[in-house]
Order: structure tokens, then C-alpha cells, then sequence
């Protein structure tokens, strides 16, 4: 997995701000920018030096947006585009172009944009596209990756796997060398009617014999004893993973983007957004979150494409893992919106 050449600190997603800001600013193509929140995160992304817009929608509306936040921008440097799907549809070909580095969903729902990209040869191969959140929450010492709430909505083991690795991709790019994995159930112990204990131990397993690799994985783990050291004491839970996970790998979308909102709304956290298996960064946040944290995920976006999300993706070989080489159908992503 590929490695930043200068790890950073994880504590907060302002660290990630400002170990992206002052460089060089990547190009984003924003698809459909006529969104006030959209606008103010993309004006102090600017200023930072993070990322460099490019503004995709109607100009008369983005016009409208921008001066409710007093933004005076020329509608003569904006991409036209009369609808959603075509304004995703620029976007990918932009970054196909080479005329932008990155993406950024707008004012649009998810499964408009996630089509574009899925359907138009953004895929890395033999890669599943799946979601990360990274969520600051202000009581717990560490960022949290919470996986999948966004895209896969019932994985299988299989798909897990694949998920799972895209996790510990994005952990490895913004610095952190051996993340930890807890795959969430609602349990810490095997029970065969719960299927996701299943999974979690052969994922597991899976780890201890190299098929995952670049993480210390345990599980199943429930969300308190993954997060909490005193709650898995009392549980006599001996792991590497228990109460000081770095990423959490949730059994389902429903699960995962429960967790990440109600961290959001009732733990005060920020969760920036993005996607990962694709060959560019793409930040996907939802249409309801504030400007810090769209800025956070563009600031993850910027990190993900200096530590080289572009480079050639390899072709499997019979040494690879299997889930490393699975093709990923457009019937087994199905994005949903996320509002």
C-alpha cells in the first residue's frame, strides 16, 4: 500500500487540514456547486492552498449561492451544465481529461453522482468501490474511519474483505502505518444466527494468516468495546484492536451511516467523506454537513492524491489475495442517497 513519505498526526481532522494546506492545491471538479455550504468550503479550501475549484452546474444559480455567502465569482469560469446527470457527467470527464485531480459531490444525490463515476472507467481494477467516513469525535483521542455507510449496503464476507482493505489503504495514505480494525457486531462473541460474528472471525482470521494486510484486525468486537478501553476490561476482552480502534467496519450501510450520524449529531463529531477504490479522490459528503467537514474531506482527498492514488494499479497474479483481484459488478454497488 502506498505510504505518505512524512507520516502525520491523527488526532484531529484539523491535523489533516493543515498537513494539506500551504502546497501545491489540487484541481476538484465540483459537480453541481449551487449549494452556499458547498461554496464557503471551497472559498476557504482556496485560501488554504488545498484544492483549486472547478466550479460545474448552472452559473446562475452558483452566482445565487455564492453571493449569499458574499462570494463574488464570474459566471464566465464555471462549467455549464443544465442537470445533475450531465454535470456529473463533465466531471468524470474532466478528471479523464486530465483537467482535474479530484471530485467533489455537490448539491446532487448520491446515486446521480455515484453512477457517473461507477459507469464511466473511474474504477481502479479488480477494485470494489466502497465509503469511509473519517469522523473526529472530541472524547475519543484518535480519528475514526467508520466503513461502509454510503455505498455497500449488505456486504457479504467477500465484500467486507474488500472494504476492509480500502480502510486500511486510506489509514496507510494520511500516515498512519498499522491501523486498527475492529469489525463490528453487536456482540464480542461467535454466535452462528448472528451472521455478522461469522464474518468477523473469519475476517480475522483472514488477517492472521496475510490475506489482509497493514492492520492489526480483531473481531467480532461490539461498538463499546471496540471504543472503549474500560468497557472491554470489564469484559475481560483481551485485543489489540479493543477500546483504541481506528477503524470501525461495520456489518451494513444501514449500521455504518446510523453510527456516523448519530456521532455527528449527538456526539458533536465531524465526519468527512470520501470514496475509495477509484482512480482519483473523490470527496462524498452529505448535502446536510457544515463546511468544516467537506473541507476536512477535501483535505483527505488532497493527502490521498499527493501519497499517489494514481499510480498504475498492478494486474492480480495467482500470489494476490483473492479479494484483492473480485470484480465488482454495477449491481453489487448500489449507492444509496445520502441526504
Amino acid at each position: 500500500m502506498t505510504q505518505m513519505a512524512t507520516p502525520v498526526a491523527l488526532a484531529t481532522l484539523d491535523d489533516l487540514i493543515q498537513q494539506a494546506g500551504g502546497g501545491d492545491p489540487i484541481r476538484v471538479a465540483v459537480v453541481n456547486a449551487a449549494q452556499a455550504a458547498v461554496l464557503e468550503t471551497l472559498r476557504e479550501a482556496a485560501r488554504r492552498r488545498i484544492a483549486e475549484p472547478v466550479l460545474i452546474g448552472r452559473p446562475a444559480e452558483v452566482v445565487e449561492a455564492a453571493a449569499a455567502i458574499g462570494w463574488d465569482l464570474d459566471p464566465q469560469a464555471m462549467i455549464e451544465a443544465d442537470s445533475d446527470v450531465e454535470a456529473a457527467r463533465i466531471g468524470v470527464e474532466l478528471v479523464q481529461a486530465g483537467r482535474a485531480e479530484a471530485l467533489m459531490k455537490g448539491h446532487l444525490h448520491t446515486d446521480t453522482f455515484m453512477h457517473a463515476l461507477l459507469g464511466n472507467g473511474l474504477r481502479q481494477p479488480g477494485r470494489r468501490v466502497s465509503h469511509v467516513f473519517l469522523v473526529d469525535v472530541p472524547d475519543y483521542p484518535r480519528l475514526l474511519a467508520v466503513t461502509d455507510a454510503a455505498v455497500n449496503i449488505v456486504p457479504d464476507l467477500d465484500a467486507k474483505a474488500q472494504i476492509l482493505h480500502n480502510a486500511i489503504e486510506l489509514m496507510h495514505m494520511i500516515g498512519l502505518e498499522r491501523p486498527r480494525a475492529a469489525v463490528i457486531s453487536a456482540v464480542e462473541t461467535v454466535k452462528p444466527a448472528i451472521v455478522s460474528t461469522l464474518d468477523a472471525a473469519c475476517l480475522t482470521l483472514m488477517a492472521r494468516r496475510g490475506q489482509i494486510a497493514g492492520a492489526e484486525v480483531d473481531g467480532p468486537l461490539a461498538f463499546d468495546n471496540a471504543i472503549s478501553e474500560r468497557a472491554a476490561h470489564e469484559k475481560g476482552i483481551d485485543s489489540p484492536v479493543a477500546g483504541k480502534a481506528d477503524i470501525l467496519l461495520m456489518p451494513d450501510l444501514v449500521s455504518g451511516n446510523v453510527l456516523a450520524k448519530n456521532l455527528e449529531y449527538h456526539a458533536g463529531a465531524t465526519a468527512a467523506g470520501v470514496v475509495m477504490g477509484l482512480t482519483v479522490p473523490v470527496v462524498l459528503s452529505s448535502r446536510a454537513d457544515p463546511p468544516e467537514a467537506r473541507l476536512a474531506g477535501l483535505a483527505v482527498a488532497a493527502l490521498m492524491y499527493r501519497a499517489g492514488i494514481r499510480l498504475p494499479v498492478p494486474s492480480p497474479t495467482e500470489a494476490e489475495p483473492t479479494f484483492c483481484c473480485s470484480p465488482q459488478p454495477e449491481s453489487a454497488c448500489r449507492p444509496m442517497e445520502v441526504r
